[in-house]
């Protein structure tokens, strides 16, 4: 599942997937995407470890920001993931 986290004032979306075991692991995964003229800008991180697989158009600076958002709201993100996303928040 892929549950809807927040758009950010320039139409950026982010979403993340269910908590999921990788390797024995937890793992979620969360998906940046900015619609642009043609297409998309796209980004991929994979919490906890903070592991960035995509990032597809986004300048240096924007990148810089993605990170740090992400970083200051992995803990609600993954909490989130546990829960079934933000329909389900009633036992956040």
């Amino acid at each position: 599942m892929i549950y809807p986290f927040v758009e950010l004032n320039d139409g950026t979306n982010i979403v993340h997937s269910e908590a999921k075991i990788i390797d024995g692991k937890e793992q979620v995964k969360v998906y940046i995407e900015k619609p642009v003229e043609g297409g998309f800008h796209s980004a991929e991180c994979w919490l906890p470890d903070y592991r960035w697989t995509l990032k597809q158009g986004f300048s240096d600076e924007e990148m810089k920001y993605l990170e740090d958002f992400v970083k200051s709201t992995a803990h609600l993100i993954i909490r989130l993931a546990r829960n079934g996303g933000f329909g389900n928040a009633s036992g956040f």
